[in-house]
Formats: C-alpha cells, structure tokens, sequence
C-alpha cells in the first residue's frame, strides 16, 4: 500500500491486512515507526541479497546474475522507495555501504571484461538500478530468476540487433 499511495493512513493499511487499527498502533506507536520498520526491513534484505550473491568472491557473471535475482525479489517484496529515510545517518550509512559494495564490483566486473570499459562514471550502476525496478514493476508475472535474465542480457547485450 506504501508503495502505491505514501501517504496512506494507518487505518487503511489496518484495513488492508484484515486487523484494527489498534493492532498495528500496539506493535508500531506511530505511523513513523511502521515506516521505519519497513524501511530497516528493505534495508536488511537488500544487505542479505548483497551478501548473498558473493560480489567479491563469486566469477562475476555469476554474481552479477544472483545480484539482480536477489534485488530484485526484494523490490518486490519490499517496494518501497529509501529516499524519505535517507535523512536517518544510520540509514543513509548502511545505504551508502551497499551502493559502495556493488559499485565495487561493477568496477570488478569492467576489470574482467564483462563490462565495457569507458562508460561515464555510475552509469553501469545507473543503468543497473533502473533495470531492476523496471522489471520488478513491469513484468511481475516473471520469477525473480527469469526477470534477471532479461535484465543481465539487456545490461551486457543492449536491446540492438547483433
């Protein structure tokens, strides 16, 4: 529902999952602190996808496709967006960690040739980010594996005729 209305209520999310108001209000005093878990949910999922995909170990093209598996099963089920809790310093340093980890291996991934080299900086991390939420919102009839290998081909392979 967040991610879809932001400023929805606590009544209609209550409503929504099916329980009183009085519910969420005693786990989460305040729509903030519901907003704060969720945003700490996406966060831990989207360290636990990071790790998961051994960005530093595993050969990249590996890697690269577990990445954008895992990322994108959190986009979907967590489709929030972090810019609003980016003003929270602890929030914004597991963030950064993040982004710095995966551009690490992006450039990784330039060093071994799977990316071409020359690119304007970020653009490859970019690029990728907007890959992924495109088909986490676009094609959800594909399973999280399948819609990364749209988005790793369309990475690596462009959408031009070979």
């Amino acid at each position: 529902m967040l991610a879809a209305d932001p400023g929805a209520s606590i009544a209609s999310i209550a409503a929504e999952a099916g329980v009183d108001r009085r519910t969420v209000y005693r786990r989460f005093a305040s729509r903030e602190d519901l907003l704060a878990a969720i945003y700490e949910a996406r966060l831990t999922a989207i360290e636990s996808a990071i790790e998961d995909a051994r960005l530093r170990e595993a050969p990249v093209a590996v890697a690269l496709h577990r990445y954008v598996e895992n990322i994108i099963a959190v986009n979907r089920a967590w489709p929030v967006d972090l810019a609003r809790m980016l003003a929270d310093d602890d929030v914004r340093a597991r963030r950064d960690a993040s982004v710095r980890e995966v551009d690490a291996f992006l450039e990784r991934a330039t060093e071994e040739g799977l990316l071409r080299d020359g690119l304007p900086e970020g653009w490859a991390g970019a690029l990728l980010v907007q890959l992924m939420h495109l088909v986490s919102r676009q094609l959800p009839e594909l399973s999280p594996a399948r819609a990364a290998d749209v988005v790793v081909d369309t990475l690596l392979n462009g959408l031009g005729a070979s």
